[in-house]
């Protein structure tokens, strides 16, 4: 069950880590230091989940992918297959993760639950605007459904609000 802060705790629904969680809140927290709106948990159109979806003023998509450890790392390869939903790619890992092991063609954010930082910006490869549409449109769709959710938490929404 997802938790909305209206109903007494953080918008948290189980699929990620304390660590992970952490990482998320301090990359979000970055993201909108850097005029960004994020949503976590982002399902997209080929079957995967996003860790983060931002958009900013001017439409860019950037995605990022959090690994809580080097195990989350190893077993998980999926994150390949973001670059097609996203301008920029990034990792955001807590401070001690070994960052050599990470791939030097996305970007890199040190973060904590408190905030984080851009070590390495991601290189641009733009979206074409079909898929800059769709993205942008599911962002804002899935964004509203988590807002209705919290203003009306036994209105349905819960698996709309999933992503």
């Amino acid at each position: 069950m997802v938790m909305f802060p209206a109903q007494g705790g953080p918008l948290r629904d189980g699929r990620q880590s304390p660590a992970a969680y952490d990482i998320c809140r301090g990359a979000c927290r970055l993201l909108k230091a850097h005029a960004f709106a994020a949503l976590s948990e982002v399902g997209l159109s080929n079957g995967r989940r996003a860790d983060i979806v931002a958009i900013s003023a001017s439409g860019e998509l950037w995605i990022v992918e959090i690994k809580s450890c080097l195990e989350d790392f190893r077993t998980d390869q999926k994150w390949p297959e973001y670059r097609d939903y996203c301008d920029r790619l990034f990792f955001a890992v807590a401070p001690d993760f070994p960052r050599e092991v990470l791939p030097e063609d996305a970007g890199l954010i040190i973060a904590d639950r408190y905030g984080g930082e851009i070590v390495r910006p991601a290189p641009e490869h733009k979206l074409a605007p079909a898929r800059r549409k769709a993205m942008t449109l599911k962002v804002a769709r899935l964004a509203a459904w988590r807002l209705q959710g919290a203003i009306d938490p036994e209105g349905g929404f819960e698996g709309l609000a999933r992503g």
